[in-house]
């Protein structure tokens, strides 16, 4: 490593070919090793900053200028109007401590260019509250740290609403998934299938964490395809929740009265109190 201070046996014998001498030893290790060790340490010291996330939010997006006013009361409101999640700092604000995350994969990903091979970390990540929500995120860049926490916002960016049902009788809360459903990415094919109350998760190590964070405690699950490859296999797992609202059982069939979307019904709050100085979303 480039900022890690010399050994005391081999960079001896390194710092006496730089410096020529029996006390290039000494210099070496007292003067230019210290300096670079306390260069790396410097910069460890800078590493341990506060994060952006510990800084006041402030939002750039009309639908976050909405929600820090308390205007919009939940991700639900969110959801009944189609609207657009651009800023993490959204779901932070409704879930909270709720939501979890979990890195599912990291993996190696090369490219050549005209300098060579470039190598790059890739990061599958999943979050949830347990309640309903699930949310996929992958992001790839140089370091895995990086890529980790750009995976973490593109997952929550991405929460989506998961609905759960009954297998048999409608006795207690929602256990299971209403009803069948499939989702698919490549070759990969996962089908979701309610189960009894008391089955527990059948299903894979993948699906059965994504599942769980879900918020879902009893499905059978049939995958085909080529599984191994976690990055699909996973994202037919969450494309596959996405569409338990897809279909609507005929309970669900009664009109919905739609109010006025909350872009129209706070035109006002939003003329007097425009975004920063920053690209309008």
């Amino acid at each position: 490593m480039a900022d890690a201070p010399a050994p005391a046996g081999g960079g001896g014998g390194g710092g006496g070919g730089g410096w020529s001498g029996g006390g290039g030893d000494d210099r070496g290790r007292g003067g230019f090793g210290r300096g670079r060790g306390d260069r790396g340490r410097g910069r460890g010291r800078g590493r341990g900053r506060p994060r952006d996330d510990d800084k006041e939010w402030v939002p750039i997006t009309k639908l976050g200028r909405l929600v820090k006013e308390n205007k919009i009361k939940s991700l639900e409101d969110i959801y009944l109007f189609s609207m657009a999640i651009k800023e993490y700092q959204i779901v932070d604000f409704f879930l909270g401590s709720k939501l979890k995350d979990e890195v599912m994969k990291i993996m190696p990903v090369q490219k050549v260019s005209a300098a060579g091979q470039i190598t790059r970390f890739k990061a599958f990540v999943a979050v949830g509250d347990e309640s309903g929500h699930v949310g996929l995120g992958v992001k790839c860049a140089k370091e895995v740290a990086t890529a980790i926490r750009g995976a973490i916002i593109i997952a929550k960016m991405s929460v989506v609403p998961v609905r759960r049902g009954y297998w048999g009788r409608r006795n207690g809360m929602p256990h299971t998934v209403p009803n069948k459903v499939t989702g698919k990415c490549g070759s990969v094919r996962v089908r979701l299938i309610p189960a009894p109350r008391g089955t527990g998760l059948v299903a894979a190590p993948v699906p059965k964490k994504l599942l769980s964070m879900a918020g879902v405690e009893d499905c059978y699950t049939s995958s085909r395809g080529h599984t191994r490859t976690l990055g699909n296999f996973v994202k037919a797992v969450y494309f596959a929740l996405a569409k338990t609202y897809g279909y609507l059982s005929p309970e669900l069939w009664k009109p919905t009265v739609f109010q006025s979307a909350p872009y129209q019904e706070h035109t006002d709050f939003l003329a007097k109190n425009p975004a920063p100085k920053a690209a309008e979303f």
